[in-house]
């Protein structure tokens, strides 16, 4: 059965970022009218231009308000999208009119514990599936990766670096929370140096994270120069290197060419097949698993939310280093 579906706020995620991109699928919106499962209904959006665009663009009106919304549809799956600020207000405004099967939350999923907690609890007592939206999760690529260490053809234990920029709410975060989907829940987290501040709710810092088979080192850059995600892991067997929007590289070891008994890099360097070029619709199809009682790689609000607490943590630890 084709499930309805609804988008609060029609910005960069919610429509815009692949308007001009005939060949990508980078917005909810491009996403949920591809995937013949879903059929996009309507969409919430304060500004005038923008519903006007999503209406010429989906042939689906967008409405100011919720209100105007729900009257003149009950869809089975709300996207917000919203300002982060926001969500919680968004969210529980929708559970004044009714209860949807599902709601995909863009990240982070709030700015304080309280308010991701609140948004987590009114979805588990109306029985309505929380999704946050850590695209990587979805990406063939990212799976892949995860199916190898499962197998144990990426022999753990492991060392990472990860570069990340424009915050580390709202992107620092997206890599913290791909690699508890490949490594199991954090252990520790500790500042190594605060960094700049770069809203009221988010800064740059660097640091140093613990899981039970390894560890990492996030460093920050500047966004202002240029935008920098990258991912640099160091397993028994091998390295492995995210880079480039989601190109994924592993280089297996072999034996040294004239040195007995020593081990190096191969020259060899494989490319796993990946998908960041359509990244929502690969989260659109994970959210469709879901839909129909199969298993999907989507992070659940509770998982978001251990990663909002563990980043507030070493938020309060730069508060205390710095008196920012």
């Amino acid at each position: 059965m084709v499930k309805s579906v609804a988008l609060i706020g029609l910005g960069g995620i919610g429509m815009l970022y692949d308007l001009k991109l005939p060949n990508s699928v980078l917005s909810h919106a491009r996403a949920f009218s591809e995937h013949n499962s879903f059929k996009l209904v309507g969409a919430v959006e304060p500004d005038e231009t923008l519903r006007k665009i999503f209406y010429k663009n989906y042939n689906e009106l967008a409405y100011p308000t919720l209100a105007e919304l729900f009257d003149h549809c009950l869809p089975d799956v709300v996207v917000v999208a919203c300002p982060t600020n926001l969500h919680f207000t968004v969210i529980d405004e929708i559970f004044r009119f009714y209860n949807p099967q599902a709601i995909l939350c863009e990240k982070p999923l709030a700015y304080c514990n309280e308010d991701a907690e609140a948004i987590n609890n009114l979805c588990r007592v109306n029985g309505v599936k929380l999704f946050v939206n850590y695209i990587r999760r979805a990406d063939p690529g990212v799976l892949e990766v995860r199916n190898r260490l499962i197998a144990k053809d990426i022999c753990l234990p492991f060392k990472a670096v990860v570069w990340y920029s424009k915050g580390v709410l709202h992107n620092g975060s997206h890599f913290l929370d791909l690699m508890t989907f490949w490594f199991g829940p954090l252990q520790s987290i500790k500042l190594i140096d605060a960094g700049p501040h770069i809203s009221e709710e988010d800064a740059e810092p660097d640091f140093h994270v613990d899981f039970v088979h390894g560890s990492a080192i996030f460093c920050s850059a500047s966004e202002e120069n240029f935008s920098h995600y990258t991912l640099e892991l160091i397993a028994k067997n091998g390295r492995l290197r995210y880079e480039k929007g989601g190109v994924i590289n592993w280089q297996g070891i072999g034996m040294h060419e004239t040195l007995i008994s020593h081990y190096q890099l191969e020259s060899l360097v494989e490319t796993i097949d990946h998908d960041m070029n359509r990244y929502q619709y690969h989260v659109v199809e994970q959210l469709n698993q879901e839909l129909i009682g199969k298993q999907s790689s989507l992070c659940v609000g509770g998982d978001a939310i251990k990663t909002i607490n563990w980043l507030l943590e070493l938020l309060d630890q730069r508060k205390q280093l710095s008196g920012i």
